[in-house]
């Protein structure tokens, strides 16, 4: 596994950026993260606005155009995207060794 200095992804970071593969505002993005992940992440606003904050300056997002001047709206760039394929690879990687590990998955 190629590693980078981006992984592995928190949970809040990784669903973020899954939201974003479609552009989405504050409100979706939270409402998205929560769907995704069955009620388990909930985002505050805060948290949410920390985290798309940083993903800007670390360029795995964008903010891009909207028709209402009062929504930010995100999108996750090439890098973004990048990284989420490479975390989840990464999970999916320690999926299959836990799978294949005697006793690991029964």
């Amino acid at each position: 596994m190629n590693g980078s200095p981006r992984l592995p992804l928190t949970q809040t970071v990784y669903y973020i950026l899954l939201a974003l593969l479609q552009p989405a505002h504050g409100y979706l993005i939270m409402s998205r993260v929560e769907d995704m992940s069955e009620g388990q992440v909930r985002l505050a606003p805060g948290t949410l606005y920390g985290a798309l904050e940083t993903l800007v300056k670390q360029r795995m997002i964008v903010r891009i155009p909207s028709d209402d001047p009062r929504r930010k709206v995100y999108h996750v760039t090439e890098l973004g995207h990048q990284t989420l394929t490479q975390d989840a690879q990464r999970m999916q990687h320690m999926i299959d060794v836990f799978e294949l590990t005697p006793g690991g998955a029964q």
